[in-house]
């Protein structure tokens, strides 16, 4: 049986395909949406660029019938077998206290309608939780859309133990290489901690390379631009990070796990001693934390460094060769990179429509971008370049994204079986006790 969907304009501002994402059921769409699209369609943005792809979209659709009575979305097939779209008009008021000249109250109440009617079981799809409060207090059956959710606590972590037995790992310490166990599920470039099933406690790390498990190479992570890593995880970050076979990197953790230190100390190392790559580019979303300060003053190179500090505070421990270096000095190696054209930052509103050849890309604070923009950014990849995302799922400040719908987990979960990707979880803090402390105990 056809339900009816009924989308928010939240829905369609997160992701423009969403139009296409109920199969052969119905799509509404309230006028009021309309309304609050066209208020979108100029910016410059994600969001303006998603409206803008809505309208075109209903507007390629009004060619094929009148939307009020309700357009195939496929007129290629059977009507009963295609979606269908239709655009709502609000009529009469939500409840007799009801504010109707509030947009949600209007929206809300082509679902009450429909579902009054019922001719067919009704949902209403909103990204606003106090919109889904208020749908299920009116007793309309309601739901987040969330076709692209990711479980965070399922999460690909990019690492897994494995038991075997001593002969095996005897054959891995010689023979730097072994085959995978049969009925071993692991994915290309996966970490796997092996440990002997007699005696717990011997164990070797390898990962899976050429559909073999291999030990990690010696030497190439000890030291990376002055830096060592303090866990084994961040030594399997740096590895992942120095494979040039290796195009995309994700790395998650919690604050201070040294996701942007160590993807930065790997593009130092092989842009400035290396010949791989011609330039770093480093880019983060602007999304605030808290509430916005407003306008900053300046050109953009200005307005970005206030966006930017976490970036140069992280160069700025990089470059710091020792006591007698200070901050102007590190300042000014900084800028003679950029100079030089070895450093680019750049907002993530202006790498749209680039193609970015032989760069190592840093995409810090991925978490905050929608797995549409994630697709957008990783798709300007040209030959020889390497894209790194880092973030923390736990800490997003986006409206409309959480742990399981951000882009980062998306691209972590449907890249895992790529042998161009690799990923890693980082678990522990290592910028101080005291960072420590609060990502665990806060």
């Amino acid at each position: 049986m056809k339900k009816i969907f009924v989308l928010d304009t939240n829905v369609l501002l997160y992701s423009a395909q969403a139009l296409e994402a109920f199969e052969d059921n119905i799509v509404v769409i309230p006028m009021t949406v309309i309304e609050e699209l066209d208020k979108f369609k100029r910016d410059q943005d994600e969001l303006g660029r998603n409206a803008r792809q809505v309208i075109r979209r209903l507007d390629e659709l009004r060619s094929r019938g009148r939307l009020s009575q309700g357009v195939p979305l496929d007129d290629s097939v059977e009507p009963e077998k295609s979606g269908m779209v239709r655009i709502v008009v609000s009529e009469g008021k939500l409840t007799p206290m009801a504010d109707m000249g509030i947009a949600d109250n209007r929206i809300l109440n082509v679902a009450k309608m429909l579902r009054d009617e019922g001719k067919y079981p009704v949902r209403f799809i909103t990204k606003d939780l106090n919109l889904r409060l208020k749908a299920d207090a009116l007793d309309v059956e309601v739901e987040d859309y969330d076709t692209e959710r990711i479980e965070y606590d399922d999460l690909y972590s990019g690492v897994q133990e494995l038991d075997t037995d001593s002969a095996s790992l005897e054959t891995l310490r010689k023979e730097k290489n072994i085959p995978i166990p049969d009925g071993t599920l692991v994915y290309p470039n996966q970490f796997l901690i092996l440990k002997d099933a007699a005696e717990p406690s011997h164990s070797l790390l390898g990962w899976c390379r050429h559909d073999r498990i291999e030990t990690l190479p010696d030497g190439v992570t000890d030291r990376v631009w002055n830096v060592s890593p303090r866990s084994k995880e961040q030594r399997m970050a740096l590895q992942l990070l120095m494979d040039p076979e290796i195009q995309v990197v994700s790395l998650v953790g919690q604050a201070g796990s040294g996701k942007t230190l160590l993807a930065l100390a790997a593009a130092l190392e092989q842009v400035a001693k290396g010949t791989l790559y011609d330039k770093i580019l480093v880019s983060r979303p602007i999304v605030p934390m808290g509430r916005d300060i407003g306008f900053l003053p300046g050109d953009k190179d200005e307005k970005l460094t206030q966006w930017m500090q976490p970036i140069y505070d992280n160069l700025g421990f990089l470059l710091h060769s020792g006591k007698a270096d200070t901050p102007q000095q590190i300042r000014r190696q900084i800028d003679e990179l950029k100079r030089s054209g070895k450093l680019e930052i750049e907002a993530l509103t202006y790498i749209r429509g680039r193609s970015i050849p032989r760069q190592f890309v840093i995409v810090d604070e991925a978490q905050n971008l929608t797995p549409h923009e994630i697709k957008t950014i990783v798709s300007r990849s040209g030959e020889g370049t390497k894209m790194v995302l880092t973030g923390d799922p736990s800490q997003i400040d986006s409206p409309y994204l959480d742990s399981t719908t951000n882009g980062l987990t998306y691209l972590a979960e449907r890249f895992k079986p790529l042998s161009i990707h690799g990923h890693i979880t980082l678990r522990k803090s290592e910028r101080s006790a005291l960072a420590a402390a609060a990502a665990e105990c806060l």
